[in-house]
């Protein structure tokens, strides 16, 4: 029974020094410091009498303080589950194994996922992420798994803390939906997120074919930073677009509004597409169609390096076979596997239940080590 304690008290004294390393690649004394200032900040005269900048302060105050108490947390957690091995070995007792197993397995998880904020360093992953739902070809197959990666997604954002709201929802004929729209909102929401951009292909048996027969569906994912300020190099004109205004429609319940307020922009250049219908008054509805317009141009701007937003050419992708980054196999067999990195996992349920972070962890590792695998 000690045997097993001693086990654990190595591991711990094993990874003692990355958690610690942890300390300098979070900048944890900056963090500090930062939160500080923004404490200094709010106690200043006049501080609420801006309130989209007051607001703006308090989510970076929240969110600051969550990184620092997220270190801190991990470093009791390794000094308490240090004191359960001494105890356990001075006693001779192993009712405490159990939560000596789980603490551990957690900490390491917890210390992975620090591991991998690290690797967020790209110029908009601490941002909030607008994710974009689209069916492929095949009508309410299609669909159906439309609306069964909007559930995938939305299930792991809550899981993992994060808010979302419902920008635009078309509802599928028969099931599922034609396209969706939302905003993720929470810290490095882009940064774990952006590798789920790409077309996700399902084989299963139809749920709407008599004869049951097996059935290949595709649906496409975009991601892209929420670009709020307008400091950027991007400038809209209202001449750059047409704007369409339409009666809110779709299975969003009370998220939908059922009046002639919905937006819809028309980028003229690039021929993108945003629309929004979740809020009550034109007016918001523009705005936020503008805020996505504004994200979509930026995001290309950069991943093109271009040097005038009149430089974007509107690439339309296929949703098809061939150009997927996930493959999810129902039948005959259970399979999740991602042709990127080729994790991959028979437990199909889990993930769509939102399980994804193996495939995200594995997507960001590659993405810094550059050990893509050759499909």
């Amino acid at each position: 029974m000690n045997i097993e304690f001693d086990a654990y008290k190595q591991k711990l004294n094993e990874i003692r020094p990355t958690l610690e390393g942890l300390s300098d690649s979070l900048n944890i004394e900056g963090l500090q410091n930062e939160l500080e200032r923004l404490h200094a900040m709010q106690e200043a005269p006049g501080f609420w009498d801006n309130p989209e900048k007051s607001q703006q302060v308090v989510m970076k105050t929240k969110t600051t303080e969550n990184k620092i108490e997220n270190y801190n947390n991990m470093l009791s957690a390794w000094d308490d589950l240090m004191t359960i091995c001494e105890m356990a070995a001075e006693e001779d007792d192993d009712s405490m194994l159990d939560e000596l197993k789980e603490g551990f397995q957690k900490l390491s998880d917890d210390m992975e996922r620090c591991r991998l904020q690290t690797l967020l360093t790209g110029t908009y992953d601490s941002n909030n992420a607008m994710v974009s739902f689209q069916a492929g070809a095949g009508g309410t197959e299609a669909q159906d798994w439309c609306g069964m990666l909007y559930r995938m997604y939305t299930r792991w954002a809550e899981a993992h803390g994060y808010t979302y709201k419902i920008m635009d929802y078309q509802e599928g004929e028969e099931a599922g939906l034609k396209s969706a729209d939302i905003l993720v909102e929470g810290d490095n929401a882009y940064g774990f997120l952006k590798g789920e951009n790409g077309v996700h292909r399902l084989v299963r048996v139809s749920p709407f074919d008599a004869n049951a027969r097996r059935q290949t569906s595709f649906a496409a994912i975009e991601v892209i930073p929420d670009i709020q300020d307008d400091s950027q190099d991007v400038e809209i004109k209202a001449e750059d677009y047409e704007m369409q205004v339409f009666r809110s429609s779709g299975a969003g319940g009370q998220h939908i509004n059922k009046t002639s307020s919905a937006v819809r922009l028309i980028h003229k250049a690039t021929g993108i597409v945003v629309a929004c219908q979740t809020e009550r008054s034109q007016f918001q509805n523009k705005e936020n169609c503008l805020r996505m317009l504004r994200s979509k141009l930026v995001e290309i701007k950069e991943r093109e390096h271009l040097d005038k937003i009149s430089d974007i050419k509107g690439v339309q992708k296929k949703i098809e076979w061939g150009s997927q980054i996930r493959n999810y196999v129902f039948m005959p067999y259970t399979l999740v596997k991602d042709t990127r990195t080729g994790c991959e996992t028979s437990n199909v349920n889990a993930v769509m239940d939102g399980a994804l972070d193996p495939f995200i962890n594995a997507y960001l590792t590659c993405a810094a080590t550059g050990n893509w695998v050759t499909k």
